[in-house]
């Protein structure tokens, strides 16, 4: 039995591989068609993006009067301070009950007194003396009154050197030295009983105390250690380029500069006391190579009733101390935060870009420089600090967008 190919199958397959093939190959060619014209048609230009102003926030310069400030630190020190040590000898008798550290005198007030008795029993020695030198003058004085009348009885002539032996001169002159040298040893009397008590030499506090009743004492020994109250002075160290800027007295007379003293840390923010620039030191300090002021504070503890509130100036302490200086016209003061690098400051220019300006400083404060050229009055000065600065660069002020009415609700802009 013999086998027959189908005539039909092979067409039947074709058809069958068309019908899939044929749309590949239109997608296939409609797809080169759009690359081509798209290819082959205008391309549309990019425009560069413009850069986004940066917000910022300004102030305008102002221009006037300024007073320079020097900002330092100072120890208080006593303007007044004694160590005492007895004048005589002897044994103390008396102490008076303030004489502990803290105890307040006023001048001439007895802190203590030294056993008087044999100083008032040498004046009546002395005393004693005194009438016996004027007794033996009187004498004297009768026995050349006799020589002299014997002398011109007589009426010889004589040698001027032998007449006044004969007038008894010299013995005359012996016994006035006596009575001189009794009074003077009468004197000293007086003036050690008087020192038997020691006194206050000024109004003043005391520090320290090293002896008590019934100590026997001598020239030798310290008694105790008092400050003055009426003023204190303070010891201010400033670099010496600042003294320019500083009112120096030159003579008590002459006022200098004012200061303000505080102290944050024992006193508060608010609370301060105030002084004056008094003389300048003749040479530097050792350590840091600075100028050393000395300024005088009244009453440091506030002894007097108008200065009763007042913080107490306590010996040892440091303060912080502000110096008024000389007053600079026409200046523009700058804080020293918006100070950026290189003695510059940034500018908003009125087309609203960036202005990197070099500015002439004659003044540099402790918070605040002062600005003599480079400024004018009503620019306005960039207080935001910007990231990478560039001259030029566009601004947008913070303080013109806040003023900005807002647009109406529904409406783009």
């Amino acid at each position: 039995m013999s086998s027959r190919s189908d005539p039909g199958q092979p067409a039947a397959a074709r058809n069958r591989w068309f019908r899939v093939l044929a749309p590949v190959l239109v997608l296939l060619v409609g797809g080169m068609a759009a690359v081509a014209l798209l290819q082959s048609g205008p391309s549309a230009k990019r425009e560069p993006s413009k850069p986004q102003a940066r917000l910022v926030e300004t102030r305008p310069v102002e221009i006037g009067r300024a007073r320079t400030r020097i900002d330092a630190m100072g120890t208080v020190v006593p303007s007044k301070s004694v160590t005492l040590r007895p004048q005589v000898v002897g044994e103390i008798v008396f102490v008076s009950e303030n004489l502990v550290p803290g105890g307040l005198f006023h001048t001439g007030d007895e802190l203590l007194r030294i056993d008087p008795r044999d100083y008032e029993l040498a004046i009546l020695q002395r005393e004693s003396e005194v009438a016996q030198a004027l007794s033996t003058l009187r004498l004297e004085q009768g026995q050349q009154t006799i020589a002299k009348r014997e002398f011109e009885l007589l009426n010889e002539s004589l040698q001027d050197d032998d007449r006044e032996l004969v007038l008894r001169k010299p013995q005359l002159e012996s016994v006035r030295a006596q009575l001189a040298l009794a009074r003077a040893r009468l004197e000293q009397a007086r003036l050690d009983l008087q020192r038997s008590q020691v006194l206050a030499p000024f109004n003043s506090i005391v520090e320290s105390r090293t002896v008590d009743i019934g100590a026997r004492v001598t020239t030798a020994n310290t008694l105790a250690t008092i400050v003055g109250t009426d003023s204190c002075w303070l010891e201010a160290s400033v670099p010496v380029r600042e003294l320019e800027w500083i009112d120096i007295p030159r003579d008590d007379a002459a006022s200098g500069s004012r200061v303000r003293i505080s102290n944050p840390v024992a006193w508060g923010e608010e609370a301060y006391r105030e002084g004056r620039v008094i003389r300048l030191a003749s040479d530097l300090e050792e350590e840091g190579r600075m100028a050393r002021l000395l300024i005088e504070v009244d009453d440091p503890f506030t002894l007097n009733p108008e200065n009763r509130g007042k913080p107490i100036m306590l010996m040892g302490s440091y303060v912080r101390v502000e110096i008024e200086g000389r007053q600079l016209d026409q200046v523009a003061t700058i804080e020293r935060e918006h100070l950026r690098e290189g003695d510059r400051l940034w500018i908003m220019n009125s087309d609203a870009t960036l202005e990197i300006r070099e500015i002439d400083i004659v003044f540099r404060g402790l918070n605040e420089v002062f600005v003599a050229d480079g400024v004018q009055a009503g620019e306005q000065l960039v207080i935001t600090d910007l990231a990478a600065p560039v001259a030029g660069m566009p601004l947008r002020n913070k303080d013109n967008e806040k003023r900005s009415p807002l647009p109406p609700s529904g409406v783009r802009k």
